[in-house]
């Protein structure tokens, strides 16, 4: 953007004065060098300056202010220098008095500093009064005290902004940036006129150069930049839909006729209704869509007998049409168009109503909610409008559509869907979460057969993304309700089950992993159900619904010992072999870390391991894996069963050495792939000494002696 002052007489005064300053800092320093040549020289080009320099003091302090470069200036009513600069002294004089002078001139600063500050606080407090004029005034008066204080400036500018003085803005940002070339809210500011001006360009500049002052304000920067688009569009589209009228485009005609009719008042509901449905039916593009607009389409709900219908708290079946017909108008001027959206959501009464619709019990009403509800979320500007509004009963609004058996249950997943990633939505989920959201829910849980099964299993995904935000993930961990429900819900799964309610099932055991990344008695209390639930699962056909469930016991085992009892004298030592002999990835680091758990406290799964697997050539495959925290719970497994008799001895002959060799030296990112393979090499060792003739084979020894600390440790 261009930061060349607007007066040029002013910036050809400013640059001289830069330059003067320029060339006292370069005589300070001459004055002060080491070099005694140099230090001459410098006293002599300064007696000569002081002798070509005239004027009065009260000129110099007029000129003290206008930079935040060095203002020390020679104090020109030192007219010469005593005899003794000759005689000895040297410069010694002339810095004392440039000293005092600097000191005299800091004093002076200082107290302009305290008025300007004062001056701009007083502005401030006029500026949220909403006094723009006197916030400027008081501005102005500040920086008469101090011409280089760059907040001035730019609070000037925003104060020039609400007054709609855009071009005294922007050369207020320009002199801000002379102060200061990286000020960012100058930058900023400066866009947001030049975009007022409708100058895209410059406006787009001054977002970049923001960007590159601070590039973590790449959110902002994409919001300012979005607005420009939208903004240049706007303009685009109606010069286009101006030309369009010229030419006698017949929607230029028809859509201004309509609103005038619509517009008259006193007429009955049902010519109103009539009306409406006419011009959704005209407006079809974004041309017809900007004539809407230009001919203040939006102001529609201003006529009393359209406002009084639409929101009405109990609506009669004309009122119901009525509003349906205004949801299909809006449906169609706002479809792809952002300014359409944005002008809409504006009207209190509009985003007021949506919640009311969507809960009236009137299917017709809510499906056409929420199809216009889509049209915003499904874009990124359109879910930034929506998050401007008060969303804080949504979710348990668009959840209860479980209930539905129509299309209506799927357009509100699919609105929480888009939604439920936004951090401000998550926020506001929060106010009704406890005493709204989680009663409903856990209800749905229960009359799992009764709803829509493919949109509770959707509903319960949108739930379990919600754990994303630590405090709701919280609520729902405590809750007891929830775990009863959840568990419930998984009773009713039998291997046949239909494929809608197997969702449902997977749903919900994605749902317990992210409730078990807490840590509460509420889940110490229901442990043993869980794993008792989850280890029935392990028998299931769906190859999806036993990855997760191996994923519940890894997670839930280690917050109860009775919970790691039952399960190994269910077997479950035998089913982990059994999935990671046959399972992939995912499933095989839950099956070794739920055998980690269960060998760490019971000595029985240790017996079963080495009964099941004898030479442990799963846990050998599993130390080559490629994944580092498999490789840790495989090689601390092992470390565990080598305390059992015989164990070691099973081993001899393998490359069970080479390998924890190998891990206990490497350079994993995880410590804990080093000290377990320490572990479990110390102990096979320790239990059979006849693997130590291996490990001198392979120069191991060292490596040995070093990790014996995690040895002693364990």
């Amino acid at each position: 953007p261009p930061t060349m002052l607007r007066d040029k007489d002013t910036e050809a005064d400013f640059q001289r004065f830069l330059r003067r300053v320029d060339d006292v800092t370069n005589l300070l320093q001459g004055l002060n060098s080491p070099d005694s040549a140099v230090r001459e020289e410098a006293i002599a080009e300064t007696e000569k300056r002081i002798r070509e320099q005239g004027g009065s003091r009260e000129e110099e302090e007029e000129e003290e202010c206008r930079t935040t470069v060095n203002r020390t200036l020679i104090n020109t009513s030192v007219r010469a220098f005593p005899s003794e600069i000759e005689a000895g002294l040297r410069s010694d004089g002339f810095l004392a008095a440039l000293e005092k002078d600097a000191q005299e001139r800091a004093q002076r600063r200082r107290r302009n500093e305290q008025l300007a500050d004062a001056l701009r606080e007083q502005g401030n407090e006029a500026f949220r009064q909403g006094d723009f004029g006197l916030a400027i005034q008081r501005y102005s008066e500040g920086l008469e005290k101090l011409r280089d204080k760059q907040e001035l400036y730019t609070n000037r500018a925003q104060a020039y902004l609400k007054l709609h003085e855009y071009e005294k803005a922007i050369s207020d940002c320009e002199w801000a940036l002379k102060c200061n070339k990286n000020c960012l809210k100058a930058y900023f500011l400066m866009g947001k006129a030049h975009l007022a001006l409708q100058h895209f360009t410059e406006s787009r500049q001054c977002y970049e150069k923001m960007l590159q002052v601070d590039p973590q304000k790449e959110n902002l920067f994409k919001e300012c930049v979005d607005e420009a688009s939208r903004e240049e569009k706007r303009v685009r589209d109606e010069e286009g839909a101006e030309r369009e009228g010229q030419a006698g485009n017949v929607a230029a005609l028809s859509i201004p006729e309509l609103l005038q009719r619509i517009s008259s008042p006193e007429q009955d509901i049902l010519y109103y209704t009539g009306g409406i449905r006419l011009l959704a039916g005209v407006v079809n593009d974004c041309t017809e869509q900007t004539f809407f607009r230009t001919n203040n389409g939006f102001s529609i709900l201003r006529n009393e007998t359209v406002r009084g219908a639409f929101c009405a708290e109990s609506k009669s079946p004309a009122e119901v049409e009525l509003c349906i017909s205004l949801l299909l108008l809006w449906q169609a001027a706002c479809a792809g168009n952002e300014e359409n959206q944005r002008l809409l959501l504006a009207q209190a009464e509009v985003s007021a109503q949506l919640p009311e619709l969507l809960s009236s019990g009137t299917a017709q009403m809510q499906r056409e909610t929420l199809a216009l509800i889509s049209l915003y979320s499904e874009h990124e500007s359109g879910r930034r409008l929506l998050l401007r509004q008060d969303l804080s009963r949504w979710l348990q609004i668009l959840i209860a559509f479980v209930r539905s058996t129509d299309a209506r249950a799927d357009s509100a997943m699919n609105i929480l869907s888009d939604l439920i990633g936004e951090e401000r939505f998550q926020i506001q989920c929060r106010a009704t979460f406890s005493t709204g959201v989680l009663p409903l829910f856990t209800q749905l849980l229960v009359c799992a057969r009764q709803v829509n099964q493919a949109a509770l299993a959707r509903g319960v995904g949108v739930l379990g993304s919600l754990c994303a935000d630590v405090r709701l993930r919280a609520q729902l961990a405590r809750s007891r309700d929830c775990w009863q429900a959840c568990l419930e819900l998984l009773d009713g799964c039998p291997a046949a089950s239909n494929p809608s309610y197997q969702l449902c099932v997977f749903a919900v055991l994605g749902l317990m992993m992210n409730l078990l990344l807490e840590s509460n008695g509420t889940i110490q209390d229901f442990a043993v159900a869980i794993s008792s639930r989850c280890l029935a699962l392990l028998n299931h056909q769906d190859g999806r619904i036993v990855t997760r469930a191996t994923g519940v016991l890894s997670r839930v085992l280690p917050a109860s010992p009775s919970a790691v009892e039952e399960v190994v004298k269910g077997g479950v030592v035998k089913k982990m072999l059994k999935l990671l002999k046959a399972g992939g990835q995912l499933t095989s680091s839950h099956a070794i870390k739920t055998l980690s758990i269960c060998t760490k406290s019971s000595r029985r799964a240790q017996e079963e391991l080495l009964k099941w697997d004898k030479r442990f050539q799963v846990l050998l495959r599993l130390l080559e894996a490629g994944d580092e925290l498999t490789v840790a719970n495989a090689a601390f497994c092992l470390s565990q069963c080598l305390q059992l008799p015989g164990a070691a001895s099973a081993l001899l002959g393998s490359s069970v050495v080479q390998l924890l060799l190998r891990q206990a030296g490497g350079d994993a990112l995880s410590t804990s792939v080093q000290q377990n393979s320490a572990i479990a090499l110390g102990r096979l060792c320790v239990a059979e000494p006849r693997h130590i003739h291996q490990l001198r084979k392979l120069n191991g020894l060292a490596i040995l002696n070093s990790c014996m600390k995690y040895v002693h440790s364990s």
